[in-house]
């Protein structure tokens, strides 16, 4: 298989190894996930792998006390359990003490659709970048990941990555992917989609199809939360005036937050967003049917847009 083709945790297991292996401090701790995959990891750098079981506020203290003397310490498990069920200790015992770290999470979203609410988390960019000291990093194409977590992994903040089940299948240059740049996919005047994770697939499809109609579309794809590019969507909406966000996440705290913000004080601009409403999902289904339900598909992203130039 290769690397293009792997499965984003295959390729955080790898890069875990390859890491590993230059820098003695990387430790990984994961609940009881993923540990097959890294094995090698294990193996190559013994005395740095701990799979310390279901008990995430523990892991996340752990990796804090390593964090203290010296390692930098990855903490990998399903988001809603490192996230929502270690909050506080994420909040106390790495961000109040200043220590750097690493969160790598899997399940976000409606990924574990056939699991229900206790494995879904729509909140994650929220909470986490609620707290000072943090950063969001949302890869979804395995050299975004590669790329994000080299540049950020030793620093002295805690980064919070979620890793995705589905790719959004885009190309795009290793050259373009740096921390808390916005990369413009495709350039327009009519129109803005702001999109993250894999949904830049849709917004892609969404736009050929715009095109025929004569709406020129510009899709800003971000894979870095927080810091967000402020910069860059601020100026595209300024030149289209209409923007759209999709996002899988709750309609709070998330990308469109940001983006409204980045749009502040410029006027005449109209937006609308495709996001999880405020309410708990309580069917059982499939990813695609579940992005069915929610309007996660390039016919919807069409729709939305078209009706921002029907008033």
């Amino acid at each position: 298989m290769y690397e293009g083709d792997k499965p984003l945790r295959s390729v955080f297991a790898d890069t875990m190894l390859e890491i590993g292996l230059a820098d003695s401090k990387l430790a990984v701790l994961v609940g009881d996930i993923s540990h097959y995959a890294l094995q090698p990891f294990a193996a190559a750098c013994p005395g740095r792998y701990y799979n310390v079981g279901i008990c995430e506020q523990c892991i996340v203290s752990m990796a804090a006390g390593l964090s203290h003397v010296g390692f930098r310490p990855v903490v990998h498990t399903i988001a809603p359990f490192i996230v929502e069920r270690a909050f506080e200790q994420i909040k106390l015992d790495f961000c109040y003490q200043e220590l750097g770290g690493n969160l790598i999470s899997v399940g976000s979203a409606f990924d574990y659709t056939a699991l229900g609410c206790s494995h879904y988390c729509y909140d994650d960019f929220s909470l986490i970048k609620s707290l000072p000291r943090t950063q969001v990093i949302y890869p979804a194409m395995p050299n975004e990941f590669k790329i994000l977590f080299s540049q950020t992994y030793a620093n002295d903040l805690l980064t919070y990555f979620r890793l995705p089940g589905t790719r959004h299948e885009m190309e795009i240059r290793d050259s373009d992917i740096s921390l808390g740049k916005a990369v413009v996919i495709r350039e327009g005047h009519d129109c803005t989609i702001v999109v993250t994770g894999p949904q830049l697939k849709n917004a892609a499809a969404a736009a050929e199809v715009l095109s025929v109609s004569g709406i020129n579309s510009e899709i800003i794809y971000i894979h870095t939360i927080k810091p967000f590019d402020v910069e860059c969507v601020r100026n595209s909406i300024g030149k289209t005036q209409k923007y759209l966000v999709v996002e899988e996440h709750s309609m709070y705290g998330g990308l469109g937050d940001e983006t409204i913000r980045a749009c502040a004080g410029l006027e005449s601009c109209k937006g609308t967003f495709i996001n999880i409403p405020d309410k708990f999902l309580h069917a059982y289904g499939t990813y695609k049917e579940h992005c069915e339900h929610y309007g996660f598909t390039a016919g919807n992203i069409v729709r939305e847009i078209k009706k921002m130039f029907k008033g």
